[in-house]
């Protein structure tokens, strides 16, 4: 399954990197990372090996990340004289970490097994500088403790809608009552004018999009004479005002826990210093950024962003767009930046943007619902099930993007609840654990005609798919 362990910083990404696929999927964007990323790793695994490392001869288990040919999973194997197995991932077992790296454009990520924390620098040494891989740690080494979701980061917290009283000294809310209602989701801002902080929870937000701490562009604090022109400066302070309104300042923001991701708009001087092109060109809408999922302004206090309706408008949230994207093509004009210059990207979103517009193919390892309507499906638990019609577009984020047209069938489990197993789990029959999202209020979904064809899609979090692919029911 695909791992939200590491990010890079989406402002300064290249054609080039999508070779790896490191992503940061920051809902406002712009997220950072670390000088050595791990991959995100196809969700697929064809096979995996047990052997003892010749070099340190401590156990490890690697999986085959990808369409492995059955016969190079045999080859590799046999070269650290391990015991292969065609078609099933590693089994569970306490680690330290897995090394991720490449071979002949797949990926193989080897686990490191043990549970004696003493070890992990050792581990990431012959993992990075004797291997050439990357060391994904595991919590016991220094990754981030998971819940379930996978990939060693918190499990993704669905949006929920919160309303209070205004802060002291504010004027009443526009909800009932004189409320502030505020959407706790990524593309979610509050009332024009307040402070998103104010009034939801940024911890919740960061689990939905993954911040990570990353530098601005050089020179960000530099002095800027632009901000001592008035036309100028009250643009700038809307741009800032608006952003301040919306969950972008949760991870944009220098109250960060761990450092503000890139840009940060309360940065000393003007904050668009910070910025990269390509995170400009986002805000223009030059760079098509749907894939973020987005609100309609009627739901989210008047701001709207990019939409499948709107795909040129800007990534920020904003209650006039036109007036935001004009902001920001003016700062790439002023750095001679054109549209041409993003001509070789279309769309931003990276894996979102993967993941929306994927087409499954047959299933070819049993998945599916069988005569007796169990689901089954190969790569692992699952908190998200989706059986759906053949031609459904694959789902991606909430609010907008997660419940595609012809969706049969949606079970979630709880952000607190266990993952389930392949198995476990009959066709139109709610366990009492999980949450029917789809038909609503536990109605049955339409029966499966025998014979057609079908879409299962299932994922360990959130675009975190460990199966999508088409079946036959019986």
């Amino acid at each position: 399954m695909k791992s939200r362990h590491s990010f890079f910083r989406a402002t300064n990404w290249t054609i080039s990197q999508r070779s790896v696929l490191s992503v940061t999927i920051l809902g406002c964007v712009l997220a950072g990372c670390s000088a050595k990323e791990v991959p995100l790793l196809p969700e697929e695994i064809s096979g995996h090996c047990n052997y003892k490392n010749r070099f340190s001869g401590e156990p490890e288990c690697r999986n085959y990340h990808g369409d492995w040919p059955s016969e190079k999973i045999l080859e590799d194997c046999a070269d650290w004289d391990g015991t292969a197995d065609i078609g099933t991932p590693c089994g569970e077992q306490n680690i330290l970490g897995q090394c991720i790296f490449e071979k002949d454009g797949l990926y193989i990520a080897a686990r490191a097994i043990g549970d004696n924390a003493d070890n992990c620098g050792s581990t990431r040494r012959g993992c990075e500088l004797f291997g050439g891989g990357v060391f994904d740690a595991a919590p016991i080494c220094g990754g981030v403790e998971s819940s379930g979701g996978g990939g060693g980061l918190p499990v993704f917290q669905q949006p929920i809608k919160v309303c209070s009283d205004p802060k002291p000294g504010e004027p009443p809310g526009k909800s009932d009552g004189g409320k502030v209602c505020t959407w706790e989701m990524i593309s979610g801002a509050t009332e024009e004018g307040r402070h998103f902080e104010d009034y939801a929870s940024c911890d919740r937000v960061r689990t939905q999009r993954p911040y990570y701490k990353a530098g601005a562009a050089a020179d960000n604090l530099r002095d800027d004479p632009r901000l001592k022109d008035p036309t100028y400066a009250k643009e700038h302070a809307w741009v800032m005002s608006q952003i301040r309104s919306a969950a972008c300042i949760c991870c944009h923001g220098s109250s960060a826990p761990q450092g503000p991701s890139n840009w940060f708009v309360d940065q000393p001087g003007n904050f668009l210093n910070g910025f990269f092109p390509r995170g400009l060109a986002m805000g223009a809408g030059w760079l098509d950024t749907v894939g973020f999922g987005a609100y309609t302004p009627q739901e989210n206090n008047g701001f709207t962003r990019a939409t499948p309706s709107n795909p040129g408008h800007s990534i920020f949230p904003t209650t006039d767009d036109a007036r935001m994207r004009r902001f920001f093509e003016n700062e790439l004009a002023y750095r001679g930046k054109t549209r041409a210059d993003f001509a070789n990207e279309k769309y931003a979103a990276g894996p979102l943007d993967e993941q929306r517009f994927f087409r499954p193919s047959a299933c070819t390892r049993g998945e599916g619902v069988r005569a007796d309507g169990l689901l089954i499906w190969k790569g692992g638990n699952a908190r998200y099930i989706y059986v759906m019609e053949a031609a459904a577009a694959s789902p991606t984020v909430p609010p907008n993007l997660d419940l595609p047209e012809g969706t049969l069938w949606r079970l979630d489990v709880p952000s607190t609840g266990t993952p389930v197993a392949s198995g476990t789990i009959k066709y139109g029959v709610r366990p009492a654990a999980l949450t029917q999202k789809f038909p609503v209020s536990d109605a049955v979904p339409a029966p499966l005609q025998s014979g057609k064809q079908y879409y299962m899609y299932v994922s360990a979090d959130l675009i975190q798919p460990v199966t999508r692919c088409l079946f036959t029911a019986p």
